[in-house]
């Protein structure tokens, strides 16, 4: 057990002049399993890559261990994997190899297969594997979870909760509440440390909130009790000071006696004031705006919308998925389960309308109107303006969600190539909720999406209950929102 300590942090990518992070100062321990949250933006995968000197930073991180990024380029990426992970952790015996292929729930069969062959999730696998086979390593994961299926999710955080040692950085919170004991949260002013998993954090930050929202209230209103009562007291002693003016006043000592008496109660109640002013303005600098989100949806023009039997998608004359049935009826919203490359993406393309070649029966209404976000986003080029006008949606209306998503108004002037991942899923989101259809097709929608907003996202669909087909593996977020599962096999 050693500690990592970071001394006045400060970094301001080159070309900007908003720093990411100002002084910030943390000590934690390598034997911590921690959980990294907060907004998409806030410079989480660039806090890691500090600690592991991609960038050059003002401030002081000292650790007497190796650092080691993931995910990380594999140069050679059609080595066999067993070779792969010899040369990675070339301390490592092959008996500890397999057993932590083992623990990952990969069948020694991988060992003879190249590393580019894998499947996302296997690839995955496969690099943290050869991570925590190496020796005096503290981890920095980013973002693992986005190539996992739901039981892909379970096997790595189960995985993840046997060791110690690492920062994950991670959304999905059922994932988090798995394999953590400690949790980092940016905030909008620091980076605040917390001992415990996800919920823990998130009640005591929610428990908090709510303090800081009644002490605000109650010091808004004492301000202002104060404001008027001190304005009262100083006009009174002007009264009673000009009052010792005349023939009529006999003891003009006692006069002035008492309104100095009454300007020293007023300028004690001003220094009350500014005591509260001073107070107040300490509240609410990192409270989390999720405001309520809205969605527009068409009448349905049939109860049924799309039918499905015994469906098969056939790629080069290659079925993509086992032959599935199901119905979607105006008002449901449809979640597909399954493991990965089972299909589920090629049946939601289908019934999009994307010409792919199948087997069996599929009837959609032919007034069918749907809005469809696809799994990768990579391909978002230009403004945010451009983009409104391609997709032809409101502008105004588009950057209102954008904004409630917390995207500030320096971020919407950038171009989104610029953005992070989180970003530019947060933009096809908004682009979505601004289409008016009968039919919302979303593919895995919350990759990279922070919590806050999948809270958000949660709340607008159960308030405006439109009707959905929906691939996403944030069990939580499923279990919240679908009202039907169809399961793949």
């Amino acid at each position: 057990m050693s500690q990592i300590k970071i001394s006045n942090l400060s970094f301001t990518y080159e070309g900007s002049y908003i720093p990411v992070f100002e002084h910030v100062s943390l000590q934690l321990d390598s034997n911590w399993k921690l959980g990294f949250t907060g907004r998409n933006g806030r410079g989480k995968t660039t806090f890691l890559k500090l600690l592991a000197g991609e960038y050059v930073y003002t401030g002081s991180i000292s650790a007497s261990i190796q650092f080691s990024y993931f995910p990380f380029t594999i140069t050679e990426p059609y080595t066999l994997v067993l070779e792969l992970l010899e040369e990675l952790a070339p301390a490592a015996e092959q008996w500890q190899i397999r057993k932590e292929l083992s623990l990952l729930d990969l069948d020694e069969t991988i060992f003879y297969r190249p590393f580019a062959t894998l499947s996302p999730g296997e690839q995955t696998k496969v690099q943290l594997a050869a991570l925590f086979l190496k020796e005096n390593q503290f981890l920095l994961i980013d973002e693992p979870t986005n190539h996992l299926d739901k039981k892909g999710r379970q096997i790595v955080s189960n995985y993840l909760n046997s060791k110690k040692g690492f920062i994950l950085v991670s959304h999905d919170r059922v994932f988090l509440d798995g394999c953590i004991d400690h949790v980092l949260n940016i905030n909008k002013t620091n980076i605040e440390l917390q001992e415990g998993n996800f919920s823990s954090w998130y009640e005591n930050k929610q428990r908090q909130d709510q303090y800081e929202h009644a002490q605000n209230e109650r010091l808004r209103k004492e301000i202002g009790r104060l404001k008027e009562t001190a304005r009262e007291k100083a006009a009174w002693s002007d009264k009673v000071e000009r009052s010792k003016i005349g023939n009529h006043v006999y003891d003009r000592g006692y006069v002035g006696h008492k309104a100095e008496k009454m300007m020293k109660r007023s300028k004690a109640l001003e220094q009350r004031q500014q005591k509260a002013i001073q107070e107040k303005s300490a509240l609410l600098k990192n409270i989390e705006r999720a405001d309520n989100l809205k969605l527009t949806t068409l009448p349905p023009p049939s109860n049924r919308l799309v039918t499905l039997r015994d469906v098969q998608i056939l790629y080069n004359d290659n079925p993509a998925n086992q032959p599935i049935t199901f119905d979607i009826l105006a008002g449901e919203r449809v979640a597909l389960q399954g493991v990965n490359g089972c299909g589920k993406s090629s049946i939601l393309k289908l019934i999009y309308g994307e010409p792919l070649s199948f087997t069996g029966t599929m009837k959609r209404n032919h007034h069918l109107k749907i809005s469809y976000i696809s799994q990768t986003s990579e391909h978002l080029r230009g403004t945010l303006q451009e983009h409104a006008y391609q997709q032809q949606i409101d502008l105004s209306q588009f950057m209102t969600i954008l904004s409630k998503l917390d995207f500030s108004r320096v971020q919407m002037e950038q171009p989104m190539e610029s953005y992070s991942m989180g970003q530019k899923k947060k933009v096809l989101l908004a682009s979505s909720l601004c289409q008016q259809s009968h039919l919302y097709i979303w593919d895995e929608p919350l990759n990279y999406i922070d919590i806050y907003s999948r809270v958000q996202l949660e709340e607008v669909i159960l308030q405006f209950k439109p009707t959905m087909l929906f691939v996403e593996h944030d069990q939580q977020f499923t279990e919240n929102i679908a009202t039907k599962i169809v399961h793949f096999k």
